[in-house]
């Protein structure tokens, strides 16, 4: 229950089921990178580089929100992902699921989170870590041009 109220908070459907298993799954690094890839280059004023030899997203060119290590880091060797977090986030995720969230080095004291991937994969849940990791670094401005993209979306769907 604490996972599916952190999970809501990042707006993000908690997709377990009871059996254990989860939907929309792959469970190769490559198919992670694909789906952080598909989420974080469409956000407003997003780049892709490498820092510190891993795939990492910026918004305008400076301020980091994900990282995605493929071959692990440091004591974590297993693939991962490392995200931004809105506050109090971090400790929800890690104390109810450690087996798939976990506190990573270095950016762990500002409440980011990790994310195990080197199980089966929610392309939904990673889509909704990465957005909600950019609206907890971008500027003001650039998370209301992500709004008002969002809203002319639905209107235009109707």
């Amino acid at each position: 229950m604490v996972v599916q109220r952190a999970l809501a908070r990042l707006r993000v459907p908690h997709c377990r089921r009871p059996n254990g298993t989860v939907d929309g799954v792959d469970t190769t690094v490559g198919r992670a990178l694909e789906i952080v890839r598909s989420a974080c280059l469409p956000l407003p004023e997003v780049s892709e580089r490498l820092s510190h030899g891993a795939p990492t997203f910026f918004v305008r060119s400076k301020k980091s929100f994900v990282m995605l290590w493929p071959d692990g880091h440091h004591q974590h060797e297993f693939p991962h992902l490392w995200a931004a977090a809105p506050p109090g986030t971090q400790e929800e995720l890690t104390e109810v699921e450690p087996d798939r969230f976990f506190r990573p080095p270095y950016v762990g004291g500002r409440g980011w989170i990790g994310m195990r991937l080197d199980r089966r994969i929610d392309e939904t849940e990673i889509a909704g870590i990465c957005n909600e990791a950019f609206c907890a670094v971008a500027p003001p401005k650039l998370v209301q041009v992500l709004r008002d993209r969002r809203r002319r979306c639905s209107v235009s769907r109707l």
